[in-house]
Order: C-alpha cells, then sequence, then structure tokens
C-alpha cells in the first residue's frame, strides 16, 4: 500500500495542465465496442480506473494500440465472446465501475452482456436501475444469476422505445444511448443527463454514423442505425481537476495558471468558487488564480447562511463538493454544504476535523463548515484516503497544513489522478510517494 508525505505550508506558483477527462474516457473506450472498425481516442489519461479498462477491452479481444503517451487506437474485430462468460472476465468487472458501461454496447452489437456488479468508491448506493430498467425498455432480457452473482442480458435485436428515466444517471444514460444507436426504429429519453462528458460521447457517436438529435439537452431522440464506424475523437480536459487546483491555489494561497481548462463546458464550477471568495479570472482558455491572503463566502441576498449544494447538469457536480468544503475552512465565514447524490461521501470530514477544521455534520448528507479565515492553519496528521474525491480534498488540505502529513490508500487518489504529485511538486508542493 502507497503513501502520501505532504510538507505543509508551501506556496504553488506557476502553470499547471488538466489531464483528460476521467468520466468521459470510461465512456468513450466502451463506445468503441460498437464497430469494428478502427476508433482512435486521444487525451486519455494514465490513471488506474483507465488503464484497468483498457486492459480489460484488450483481454476481450480489442485490438489495442498506443499511438502516444496520451493517444490509442481501439479495434473491436474479434471480440471474444467466450471470454465475456468466464470467471476471470467477471471478476476483473467487479473491481471496476466503468465496466457496467459495456452492457448498452455488448447487448446492442453482439446481442448478449453478463456483468457483475460493479466496484467502485464506497460512497453509498449507487443504484443500477437506471441503466437496467433502460435497456429493458429497449426489449433486453435481464437475469440474475444466483449461483454465480451475475447479470446475464440478452436481447435478438434492440427496438426503439420512449422512456422516462427516473434519474438523469450520467452512465445510465450513456448506457441506454449507446445500445439505443443500433437498435431498431427511434428511441426518446426523457429526462436524460446533459454533462458535458455525454455531450462528447454523442457527438462521437454520431461521427461514427449514428442519428442522436437534442445532444445538450434532456431530451435525446435516437434513430437506430445497421452499423457505425471508425472515428478520431478527443477527450475533454478534466472539470474536477480543474476545481481541485482552483481549491489548491486558495487553501495554499498560491498564485497559479490552469491551462487548456476548456471554459465552455466548466458550467457553474467557477462561479461556486467565487461564491466562497476566490478569486479567478478567465484569461483565454485559462484560468488564472492570483495569491489571496482571505477570501470571504457570500451570503444569500437576505442574509441567510450561503448553501453549496451539487445537482444535475448544468448544476454543480457531486464530485467537487468534497474540495468545496475543503477550501470553506480557511474561508472567512460559513457556509453549508449539501450532499444530496451519495449519503457517505460526507464522512471523511471527522479527519478534517482531527486536523483543527470547524464543521459540524449534521447528518449523512449536510455538513455546516465554520471557516478559520486563515487564523488557524490547519495542523498535519495521519488520514486515510476513503475515496478518489475526498482523497484529493484531503491532500489541499495537507498540503495547506502545518507540520507534515501522511495519507494512506492512495491508489484512490491514484484512480482519478494522473501523476498528481509529479506535477504539483513541479509547481513548488512538497509530496513524497513511500
Amino acid at each position: 500500500m502507497a503513501s502520501f508525505v505532504i510538507e505543509g505550508g508551501h506556496r504553488l506558483s506557476g502553470e499547471i495542465y488538466p489531464q483528460g477527462a476521467k468520466n468521459e474516457v470510461l465512456q468513450i473506450i466502451c463506445a468503441t465496442l460498437l464497430t469494428a472498425e478502427e476508433v482512435t481516442v486521444n487525451n486519455i489519461p494514465d490513471i488506474l480506473d483507465v488503464n484497468n479498462l483498457i486492459q480489460l477491452v484488450r483481454e476481450m479481444g480489442v485490438t489495442v494500440a498506443k499511438n502516444s503517451i496520451d493517444s490509442y487506437t481501439f479495434k473491436a474485430e474479434n471480440v471474444d465472446l467466450a471470454y465475456l462468460e468466464s470467471d476471470e472476465f467477471l471478476k476483473k468487472c467487479s473491481s471496476l465501475r466503468g465496466s457496467v458501461m459495456l452492457i448498452g454496447p455488448m447487448v446492442a452489437r453482439f446481442g448478449k452482456a453478463l456483468i457483475s456488479k460493479p466496484g467502485g468508491d464506497k460512497i453509498g448506493r449507487r443504484r443500477l436501475d437506471t441503466h437496467f430498467v433502460g435497456i429493458q425498455n429497449l426489449g433486453a432480457d435481464f437475469r440474475y444469476d444466483e449461483e454465480r452473482g451475475i447479470y446475464v442480458i440478452t436481447a435478438e435485436r434492440l427496438q426503439g422505445n420512449y422512456m422516462l428515466l427516473d434519474e438523469a444517471s450520467v452512465t445510465g444514460t450513456a448506457n441506454i444511448v449507446m445500445a439505443a444507436v443500433l437498435a431498431k426504429g427511434t428511441t426518446t429519453i426523457y429526462n436524460a443527463a446533459c454533462e458535458p462528458y455525454l455531450q462528447q460521447l454523442c457527438h462521437m457517436l454520431n461521427r461514427m454514423g449514428a442519428k442522436i438529435s437534442g445532444i445538450a439537452s434532456n431530451l435525446l431522440t435516437i434513430e437506430g442505425v445497421e452499423e457505425l464506424h471508425g472515428t478520431q475523437h478527443t477527450v475533454l480536459p478534466d472539470m474536477i481537476e480543474v476545481g481541485s487546483f482552483i481549491g489548491m491555489a486558495a487553501m495554499t494561497k498560491s498564485e497559479i495558471t490552469i491551462k487548456n481548462v476548456s471554459n465552455e463546458n466548466l458550467g457553474i464550477i467557477p462561479e461556486s468558487f467565487r461564491r466562497l471568495g476566490i478569486k479567478l479570472e478567465q484569461k483565454g482558455d485559462d484560468i488564472y488564480i492570483p495569491a489571496q491572503e482571505t477570501y470571504q463566502i457570500e451570503s444569500f441576498i437576505d442574509g441567510s447562511i450561503m448553501t453549496i449544494a451539487d445537482a444535475p447538469w448544468p448544476g454543480l457536480t457531486p464530485d467537487l463538493l468534497s474540495v468545496l468544503l475543503v477550501v470553506a475552512t480557511q474561508a472567512k465565514g460559513s457556509v453549508l454544504i449539501h450532499q444530496k447524490m451519495f449519503e457517505s461521501r460526507l464522512f471523511f470530514v471527522d479527519k478534517l476535523i482531527d486536523m483543527g477544521a470547524q464543521i459540524i455534520l449534521c447528518d449523512p448528507h449536510r455538513a455546516v463548515v465554520i471557516g478559520h479565515n486563515h487564523g488557524f492553519t490547519l495542523r498535519g496528521a495521519r488520514l486515510t484516503s476513503p475515496d478518489i474525491r475526498a482523497g484529493i480534498a484531503l491532500l489541499i488540505a495537507a498540503m495547506s497544513a502545518e507540520g507534515t502529513s501522511t495519507i494512506s490508500n492512495i491508489e484512490q487518489i491514484d484512480r482519478g489522478y494522473q501523476n498528481i504529485e509529479g506535477r504539483l511538486n513541479a509547481i513548488g508542493a512538497r509530496i513524497t510517494r513511500i
């Protein structure tokens, strides 16, 4: 088990580039199974979850070629359908949450998919109902094999249908879209997720020959086609990493520039940090954060306490609430952080309290943060990363703390952040991997 040792109190300075978006690339890799032709994907991040999925599709029989440090070509011409029924394949699926998005492409193209309950972050219940019900609406038959603990999904030919999703699940919508593009007839998905990453998937599928309209809205219409073709695709920069870097700059009183952020795809993220009093400027496609000795949380017009809550796009992504919560610990003022989607994601705050933060955990979904206004510095501590986003939040806290901190279980951080210590050390951090 690897750990980070962080010497806190060092200011950052310089430029940093965000990696390719983890949440997008997992969908894109699964979509390459929809065609026998070559699909080239650029700006792929070198992170654990993505590398594991690339290896999984390679073992499924997909020909994978690495063109450069961040570019791969996938050709799913000879998929080994027998391997997909093996215990080895199903065991690997169980450790990788992104594997659930193999269902749509596999059922659409080959008429059958097997999947074990996928893993991922331990952040509470993460239902798969939207995936399963949506693909069932297209005519697939779902059967649960209790003896093997797997789902068996079969369909001779999927049939387009109208559906109203019970939640605007990003991965659920992606799975249904990937299934529907090869279904017979027209599929209409209402209450579809419309995150930029899903928009990217839809645009890529259209370049492959799909017929998807309504992209960027919550009402998607898909006319099924007989087959898809090869294409090239470039993954967006990771908006979660952009937000993480903004938070690092504020907590460490640093002046940094985040390069090539794709500003038009950041949505409400910059404004959410501004509500905590953080100054940031858009310069072309970069974000410049000046050094700030203090930042003050806004209050609502009626004077009530500021509330920051997650919501489906174009609302605030839940993946950044952990970072915003940490940043608020050194702000002037108080804020209520309301994590609506996952009931265990705020449980890492006890580690921040041990570091000296003033936080009241109201219930599994809400925490009140009373900012120190940099009048009291967090103190170093021994920490454990419970999930990807809490892991980066704890790293930010440790970088701003007085003294030395150790974060164990950093494999969780590695799942979502590429060479994070190398990139941060290059701009002034003091992080050692042991």
